[in-house]
């Protein structure tokens, strides 16, 4: 007898230790909504992410949220504190807690597959860096695509990627272009065009990150996700319960700032 309770507590010991450690390689959140419950598991690479949706949570900052912009096949937002009590109608998405938070891209290991969780942010123009709201948050539903559509994707991500490149180095190579300028040397101008350009393409054959990798391109088509936002925006979690939900809510009926008709709310959000 003694021998069995024995064995029976050495198993729960060892059957604690092993939920401990599923928790520390990624937490997982609940957010009550109204239309259910969605669960999301963190990662904890994006440590500074990871660290502040965490302490979020922790105060209460979602309770009562809206999903302020819901898109059909793209993604459903929230994180807006001027979306709590918001009138009917009114605009949301301008509302955030007076931080940034870098952006953390941990690519092509992080996509934007289905089921992604994401930090929204300012457009490119005012924010060149990307960094993520300090709050606002979205998930991914998507659609599916097919590999032509991904070729595609993956033309405009290495027409992206050259221009980049083009300007890093024409940045580096700015007093020469004055000088050529000054000098009215169109012919050394010209040159130090074409070596720039070969620069240029010997990057892109060494670079290949605008590519997809063979998982991104199976999930993208058979689960399906946003390709085009990878690399722009930082992935920080995953829904591991509750895409249903998601399906859900992004169903519902908006009006023209994308704002659901009839309030969804993020009831309570809380770490298990």
């Amino acid at each position: 007898m003694k021998r069995n309770l024995f064995i029976i507590f050495i198993t729960i010991f060892f059957m604690s230790e092993s939920c401990a450690g599923k928790k520390e390689s990624g937490t997982i959140v609940c957010l009550e909504t109204t239309y259910g419950n969605i669960k999301v598991k963190l990662y904890p690479e994006t440590v500074k992410h990871y660290t502040n949706f965490l302490k979020l949570v922790n105060t209460g900052f979602y309770n009562g949220l809206l999903f302020h912009r819901v898109i059909a096949d793209f993604m459903i937002q929230a994180g807006d504190p001027n979306s709590k009590n918001a009138q009917p109608g009114a605009f949301l998405g301008s509302g955030d807690v007076g931080y940034t938070i870098p952006a953390e891209f941990i690519y092509p290991r992080y996509y934007h597959k289905r089921g992604a969780l994401a930090a929204a942010r300012q457009g490119d123009q005012t924010n060149p860096l990307k960094a993520s709201s300090g709050c606002q948050f979205y998930i991914v539903e998507g659609k599916t695509f097919t590999d032509f559509q991904l070729d595609s994707i993956e033309r405009i991500n290495a027409q992206k990627l050259e221009g980049k490149l083009f300007q890093k180095i024409v940045s580096a190579k700015q007093d020469e272009v004055k000088r050529y300028r000054l000098e009215h040397n169109q012919p050394r101008l010209d040159a130090l065009r074409d070596s720039i350009l070969a620069e240029v393409q010997k990057e892109m054959k060494n670079n290949l990150s605008y590519k997809l990798t063979p998982q991104q391109r199976t999930d993208y088509k058979t689960i399906g996700g946003t390709p085009h936002l990878d690399g722009e925006y930082t992935v920080f979690g995953e829904v591991v319960e509750g895409m249903d939900v998601v399906d859900k809510i992004s169903k519902t009926k908006t009006d023209t700032n994308d704002r659901p008709i009839m309030d969804v709310k993020v009831i309570k959000a809380e770490v298990e």
